[in-house]
């Protein structure tokens, strides 16, 4: 078995693959590379209205890295319409070491003292790669998706990848483009600096719409330097 540490593991991602595993029942990894790659064009992204109407009720408190064991437990899950998991406990591994390093990030959605929600994803420069997320309650990811985009869009980062599309991500305005033409966007993300902790106002559900539904989010992020 090829032994993938962490170090390895961010070479990958600046070159533009990611590991997966057939199940969570299988230790092998496999190095993934497609033709078409998701993104979600940050500029472009659009929150539904009723969507928009849940985040101003604040159905959940917005937390940042508190809880990354809780996350990738919960991406692990089965869900609706997905009744297996490619998270295996090398996935859990590695990406907890990562955790611990500060390149991979968690959104977390929470009712009282209960994870409901929430996703996680890699941070290199000023790309962040998505890698999964869950909900125990309505709407859950999806609410921590918007508050990813608004932290993303204020500390100045260009790229959200999001590897494939499906229909859930395709409401907020991902697509697919060719591998050539990620690797352009990849290239320029990478060479970039971006803040990940800048942003505080997950409290403040107005703000978080206003800066995940920005199109003009760059100037936003000079005039906050």
């Amino acid at each position: 078995m090829t032994t993938i540490t962490p170090q390895i593991l961010l070479k990958a991602y600046a070159a533009g693959i990611f590991p997966m595993a057939e199940s969570a029942d299988d230790s092998s990894l496999y190095w993934i590379d497609p033709d078409q790659r998701g993104i979600v064009p940050l500029e472009r992204f659009h929150v539904p209205r009723r969507l928009a109407r849940t985040i101003r009720h604040k159905p959940f408190s917005v937390r940042v890295d508190s809880d990354f064991d809780g996350v990738i437990a919960g991406c692990a899950e089965p869900q609706p319409g997905r009744t297996t998991t490619w998270i295996n406990d090398r996935i859990c591994s590695l990406y907890g070491q990562l955790f611990r390093m500060g390149f991979c990030h968690t959104v977390e959605c929470w009712q009282g003292d209960r994870l409901v929600g929430g996703l996680y994803g890699v941070r290199i420069g000023a790309a962040f790669f998505g890698e999964s997320m869950f909900s125990r309650e309505r709407d859950a990811s999806k609410v921590a998706l918007v508050h990813l985009v608004a932290r993303l869009k204020f500390g100045g980062f260009r790229l959200l990848d999001t590897q494939f599309v499906t229909e859930h991500l395709t409401r907020f305005g991902a697509h697919e483009i060719a591998r050539d033409d990620y690797h352009v966007l990849l290239e320029t993300a990478l060479a970039a600096e971006a803040d990940f902790s800048a942003f505080a106002e997950d409290d403040e559900p107005e703000r978080v719409l206003e800066l995940a539904t920005a199109r003009t989010w760059r100037k936003i992020y000079r005039a906050a330097l």
